[in-house]
């Protein structure tokens, strides 16, 4: 587990403790998928376990799994090429939602409302059926998300109501356009001379709106998307870095 480098003493107790396409979308009426977020880094000698686990998330039915590297390891001689200051913001975000001391790598985040070490496969797993117990109980995220294409155009629906159950009235409506698999030759820092492979790997995450609890239609534009992007995540998030009432995952149209 590493933390954020400026917590240092934090980090040296808690490192004692730790040592590809994208989900199916769910069928009309089943649950939405779970988002499983992983907040890690190229810099990061602790990470590449939880990589690797993220790519097996990726493949399993009911999961959306996002890789949003993050820049605060790039100091240690290696500089992340898909690290970006807005994944750093996005997890100590959840760090206050989720009343954290301090944010580290490697974390994932489940649904917005949980989290753990990424490498913790166990303490994971019960995470996601967890999140997923809790929507088929609570009734919310019945896979109120639907993409309508019309020839180069993208229409993402929401419909009525799904929120019902969140106790909330408004959502942030993220979407997350991501590149399925990288490898990179890593010359220097903590994983010096190893060949990494990142899955999911976010290079753009975007407001598309908010949701107001009523049936809405928002066009996304994806002519100034990353070309290397093959997929993207459609993410209905209470509070900006709440709870994830509901979401979806697509392909992307060839640019």
């Amino acid at each position: 587990m590493q933390f954020l480098p400026s917590l240092a003493a934090i980090a040296a107790l808690a490192a004692i403790a730790a040592g590809s396409a994208a989900a199916a979308d769910p069928p009309g009426g089943a649950a939405a998928p779970v988002v499983v977020e992983l907040f890690t880094s190229q810099g990061c000698n602790s990470c590449p376990p939880a990589d690797a686990f993220l790519g097996e998330l990726a493949k399993r039915p009911g999961v959306i799994a996002l890789g949003f590297h993050v820049d605060y390891w790039d100091y240690m001689g290696w500089k992340d090429p898909f690290a970006k200051p807005a994944n750093t913001q996005r997890q100590k975000h959840y760090g206050r939602s989720l009343a954290q001391r301090y944010v580290y790598t490697p974390q994932m985040v489940v649904d917005g409302r949980f989290q753990d070490v990424g490498s913790d496969q166990p303490a994971i797993d019960q995470l996601i059926d967890r999140a997923a117990r809790d929507r088929a109980q609570g009734g919310a995220g019945r896979a109120p998300i639907k993409l309508d294409r019309q020839g180069e155009g993208l229409t993402v629906r929401i419909d009525g109501g799904a929120l019902q159950g969140a106790g909330e009235e408004t959502a942030a409506v993220w979407v997350a356009f991501y590149d399925r698999n990288h490898e990179t030759d890593v010359a220097r820092g903590e994983n010096g001379g190893r060949r990494l492979a990142n899955y999911n790997v976010v290079r753009e995450f975007r407001r598309l709106g908010t949701y107001h609890g009523k049936a809405v239609a928002l066009p996304l534009d994806v002519a100034d998307v990353p070309p290397s992007c093959e997929a993207a995540a459609v993410l209905l998030q209470v509070g900006g870095t709440g709870p994830i009432v509901a979401a979806m995952s697509f392909d992307l149209p060839k640019r």
